[in-house]
């Protein structure tokens, strides 16, 4: 896979742990870089992540399997695969600041705080936002900031953001977040009903907004 490299902000506090989790490097090689996913800092930020801290006990043994898992709520932690491809689409390079959309476990949340300067993750579950917030805070990963409410309408007081990412998909892309992206920022959400999703990602340039699946 070549050389893996973080960004400067939490390159330190994974190395203070270890920078590579056995179990995440071998989902990493097995279900992400076989199938295309080539951003090293992605592939390097979900080696180095514990995904099984993300979920509930009884359900740890499945952490790092090729599909996603319920954890509670009627959430799921999402597939991997799924996790790196978004991530990936998102195009980080480590000085943006980042929406996160349905925080859910905080997983998606954690591999974005290693990727970005900032991360400001939104949960309606308040159950789940805090179970997502005491696992980032065990993990030394403190540019994460967890906040209850609705999603949809993003957290218009901290905007504008560098990238913006929904784990859920919308019927339509949804205005309030376009209209919280920063000049070049990217919007990268699921768009469509159940069989019939496609990722979409929305980039403001200096000549407007362009769309692509």
């Amino acid at each position: 896979m070549g050389t893996l490299e973080l960004g400067p902000t939490h390159h330190d506090v994974l190395t203070r742990r270890r920078a590579v989790h056995p179990a995440a490097k071998r989902m990493v090689d097995e279900q992400l870089f076989a199938r295309g996913i080539r951003d090293t800092r992605v592939l390097a930020a979900m080696s180095a992540l514990p995904r099984h801290m993300f979920m509930p006990v009884p359900v740890r043994d499945e952490a790092y399997r090729d599909y996603a898992v319920p954890i509670g709520f009627d959430q799921t932690i999402s597939q991997p695969f799924v996790v790196g491809w978004m991530s990936e689409a998102l195009g980080l390079r480590g000085n943006e600041r980042v929406l996160d959309v349905g925080t859910g476990s905080g997983y998606q949340a954690a591999v974005l705080g290693l990727l970005a300067r900032e991360v400001y993750t939104i949960e309606r579950h308040a159950v789940l936002a805090r179970r997502a917030r005491w696992t980032l805070r065990a993990l030394g990963i403190d540019n994460v900031h967890v906040f209850i409410g609705d999603g949809s309408v993003g957290l218009p007081d901290h905007a504008p953001f560098d990238a913006i990412l929904v784990a859920a998909a919308a019927p339509e892309v949804p205005a309030q977040l376009v209209a919280q992206l920063a000049p070049h920022g990217r919007l990268v959400v699921p768009v469509g009903r159940s069989a019939t999703q496609s990722l979409r990602i929305i980039r403001r340039t200096d000549h407007g907004l362009t769309m692509t699946d």
